[in-house]
């Protein structure tokens, strides 16, 4: 396996544009089937060549995006992993690391696999490894060429781990490679984590005594009792991250860390970039023993961004910096339209994401790849699985059957699982040749 640096391994990508295109890629029509992925970039396709209901990415808007994290990140001395949850695209994970990302966030066993296929050094796991299959198979590809660090929020999680690599040493007789971990504090409306700073001790204190696993730090997710970017919640964000500190603190104090091994405190980041880069890196600078304190973000919608959700919550939009910007858009064709007024349109839930606000219409033409024109007062008032509702204003707006509608998108996160394969554009608007196909592997 050929690595790269920051590590991923480069055959792997490489051999993902080799793969057939044929019926599994909703969006490639029936004529360019039996082409390799490489094969059908290199042809110069365009958005015109494609058909509907169509995911695109904007390579130029993420390539704004990664620019804009980088430069933020090395200016405040923070590192970022980010959730390759979001996409589930190796290829994507790739550009992020190349970008500077100390490693890729994951959330469970199969996306770790799918990781450790695609050579990725370095994996977050900011949830309790509880099956003992999995714990068993870190175990085993843990290595110079494969890092995983993953967290634990009880007592029942450390006497479990302790338990089953014990177990496996017993059966295999060979001593297993320790697990890195880190201690999640959680809060009173918080998701998973240790809902007191003792209750943090108290787990801190057992990992340390434990023969197989070793405290490497500590994390949480401040987005769980803020889920928006409001004043209030900010502070509530802001007193999270006073909680985190003094917790690291104490178990700097007690010794719990493990004394060969640099530190992680990490957060969800995605709103509060400042609060928490200021914050956390009070603590960069602390006496660790000699050892390196990191600070990790793991925000991973910066990268495609939205023109909804995120769009409200962003911190640069916020403070009035130059903006993340979407990177992804649905386009869907008008199939019907039953009465004055509405359209419908070939794309629904199994087609593009409706958790966090329902597509956003913002141009229409006569196909796709046509001159667009801005479709205003217009909205997608409901979807089904395979149609979009859209209301307007039959006095102002034309909209016929045959028509395609560019959508903006809300929440990265629930539109990527819908894709296997999704075409990237190297501008949505001006030039809508086809510049790579990015896989996913959910």
């Amino acid at each position: 396996m050929t690595l790269a640096s920051p590590a991923y391994a480069v055959d792997m990508m490489a051999s993902l544009g080799q793969v057939t295109l044929d019926w599994r890629h909703k969006s490639i029509p029936a004529t360019f089937h039996g082409q390799s992925a490489a094969e059908f970039v290199s042809r110069g396709v365009d958005l015109s060549q494609l058909q509907t209901p169509l995911l695109t990415l904007d390579l130029m808007a993420m390539t704004h995006n990664l620019k804009q994290i980088s430069a933020w990140g090395s200016a405040r001395g923070v590192l970022l992993s980010p959730h390759g949850t979001t996409t589930m695209a190796p290829q994507l994970w790739a550009e992020q690391l190349e970008r500077g990302a100390w490693g890729i966030t994951l959330a469970n066993y199969a996306q770790m696999r799918v990781a450790h296929a695609h050579g990725i050094a370095k994996v977050l796991l900011p949830n309790t490894l509880s099956d003992p299959a999995a714990i068993a198979w870190v175990a085993s590809v843990t290595g110079d060429d494969f890092e995983v660090v993953s967290w634990v929020d009880s007592l029942q999680s450390v006497e479990m781990l302790e338990a089953t690599l014990t177990k496996l040493a017993a059966t295999t007789g060979s001593v297993p490679t320790p697990l890195r971990l880190m201690v999640e504090l959680g809060g009173a409306v918080g998701r998973t984590g240790a809902r007191s700073i003792d209750a943090v001790l108290d787990i801190s204190r057992a990992v340390a005594a434990a023969t197989h696993l070793v405290l490497v730090g500590i994390g949480g997710y401040e987005g769980a009792p803020a889920h928006s970017a409001d004043e209030a919640a900010l502070q509530t964000v802001r007193d999270y991250l006073v909680e985190m500190l003094k917790a690291h603190k104490l178990i700097l104090a007690s010794g719990h860390y493990s004394e060969g091994s640099n530190l992680i405190l990490s957060t969800g980041g995605r709103a509060s970039f400042e609060d928490v880069a200021s914050m956390l890196s009070t603590a960069i600078d602390s006496d660790a023993g000699g050892r390196r304190i990191d600070v990790l973000i793991r925000s991973g919608d910066y990268l495609v961004h939205d023109d909804r959700f995120h769009r409200g919550i962003s911190h640069f939009a916020r403070r009035g910096l130059a903006p993340f910007r979407a990177a992804m858009h649905g386009w869907a064709r008008v199939v019907s339209q039953p009465e004055e007024g509405l359209a419908l349109l070939d794309g629904g839930k199994r087609d593009f994401p409706f958790d966090e606000g329902l597509p956003e219409p913002q141009m229409i033409g006569p196909d796709l790849g046509s001159e667009m024109a801005e479709l205003v007062g217009a909205s997608i008032v409901t979807q089904y699985d395979q149609h979009s509702f859209l209301r307007f204003d039959p006095a102002t707006t034309t909209v016929k059957v045959g028509d395609v509608v560019r959508l903006g998108l809300s929440h990265p996160c629930t539109a990527f699982d819908k894709w296997t394969l999704i075409p990237v554009l190297e501008d949505a608007t001006e030039d809508q040749r086809v510049v790579s196909l990015v896989h996913t592997f959910f």
